[in-house]
């Protein structure tokens, strides 16, 4: 996807990218907000010496002009690593080409910590998965040992129902 069909939604749609309101997405401003503030303030930190606890104020102008920042590096990296996709002639873009993209971009600096957070991802991911299916075979197990199995309901049936022929079949002599 060409720069030209990025900047403008509706060029972006006749080129292919139109699956709907994705072109008119905007990023959550609160949530910009908040990672504006916490940059600004882990920056006063590093650069000023400060603790890291100032409370920063991000202008409604500064806030919307990150958020279409923001937008438009989503949709290019998205471009870029769609283009990276089809080149490997795959239909679904992965995490590789993101990572391509972003050297293909000059943004190399920002892989490793995106390689750090995706692999805290999928940690968290298996070990919830883990977890889940602990928990699920706990309670077949509760469960098993609390109810008597449909074979165990059945055979007892049967010693039940044998044990009363036995005594009508006594108490006929």
């Amino acid at each position: 996807m060409s720069a030209e069909a990025l900047a403008s939604p509706d060029k972006a749609a006749e080129a292919g990218g139109g699956g709907g309101g994705e072109a008119d997405a905007e990023l959550p401003r609160a949530l910009m907000k908040r990672i504006l503030k916490a940059r600004l303030a882990q920056w006063d930190a590093e650069v000023n010496g400060g603790d890291g606890t100032r409370d920063f104020q991000v202008s409604k102008d500064a806030l919307l002009a990150c958020c279409e920042a923001g937008k438009l590096f989503i949709h290019y990296l998205a471009a870029t690593a769609n283009d990276a996709c089809r080149d490997a002639k795959r239909q679904t873009v992965s995490a590789d080409d993101v990572l391509t993209a972003l050297e293909d971009l000059e943004f190399g600096e920002l892989t490793e910590p995106l390689k750090a957070a995706l692999d805290a991802y999928k940690a968290e991911a298996k070990a919830k998965t883990q977890k889940k299916t602990e928990q699920t075979k706990k309670r077949k197990a509760d469960k098993g040992a609390e109810e008597p199995s449909a074979q165990q309901q059945q055979q007892q049936q049967q010693q039940d129902a044998g044990g009363a022929a036995a005594m009508e079949a006594d108490g006929a002599d």
